[in-house]
């Protein structure tokens, strides 16, 4: 993990446009070339970021005496599109590189842990001719929970809670964010699926085009009969 302190501003090109003026900010470019790029204030979500696969190049512009010139450039390049983000670091205050090994993974609440598992196995449950991609897939941000295909052929990302609040829908919300900038994925829906989905988190998922799915834990069990709403 690489993680540099600059005054830096940055310019997204390619499929979407997007620019950050000069400001001190956290850049962290992780062993997969992912480069995210964060700010002092705001939730943990990065301002900007290319997620891997991608190549990243550092590059120092010839010095002219008589403008002020960046230290450093660094540019990460999509490697199955043509976006580009480019960095420009006019002050570094810290650049430090450190090995973090090999990271366990985030143990689950053992309820929400069978939850994901029962529902990889019960795939269907989120519509007929759904088919399961893969339970934990990786994202440059984490892992989604449960990547399906449902039956019309479009990419399904399910965050999966015991107790499905607003963080929840935020979770969901940066997943599919980032999954859709794939163009071997997009399009991608999500789907919100827990035991159960407080208002504020079903209302914002519905703003956000995200579908509820309510999981009866006794059911996928199959301690009972019964089936699944899908709202």
């Amino acid at each position: 993990m690489r993680i540099i302190v600059a005054d830096c501003s940055a310019e997204y090109t390619g499929r979407l446009q997007a620019t950050l003026p000069m400001a001190r900010r956290v850049l962290l470019i992780k062993a997969d070339n992912s480069l995210l790029i964060f700010s002092e204030l705001g939730s943990y979500k990065p301002l900007n970021w290319m997620a891997s696969p991608c190549t990243i190049t550092d590059i120092t512009p010839d010095h002219d005496p008589a403008t002020e010139v960046p230290q450093k450039v660094i540019r990460a390049a999509a490697t199955k599109s043509t976006d580009i983000l480019e960095v420009t670091l006019q002050h570094i205050y810290s650049d430090e590189t450190y090995d973090l090994g090999e990271d366990p993974g985030l143990i689950k609440d053992g309820v929400e842990d069978h939850l994901q598992r029962y529902l990889a196995e019960q795939i269907e449950r989120i519509g007929e001719g759904a088919t399961l991609v893969r339970r934990e897939y990786p994202t440059a941000i984490g892992p989604v929970d449960i990547m399906a295909i449902d039956g019309n052929g479009v990419h399904v990302a399910i965050e999966i809670k015991r107790h499905g609040g607003i963080d929840g829908v935020e979770q969901l919300t940066r997943y599919c964010e980032l999954l859709n900038r794939d163009p071997l994925l997009a399009p991608v829906r999500g789907i919100f699926a827990a035991q159960t989905i407080t208002p504020q988190a079903r209302t914002l998922a519905t703003d956000r085009g995200f579908e509820c799915l309510l999981l009866d834990y006794d059911d996928m069990r199959g301690v009972e009969d019964g089936s699944l709403r899908l709202f």
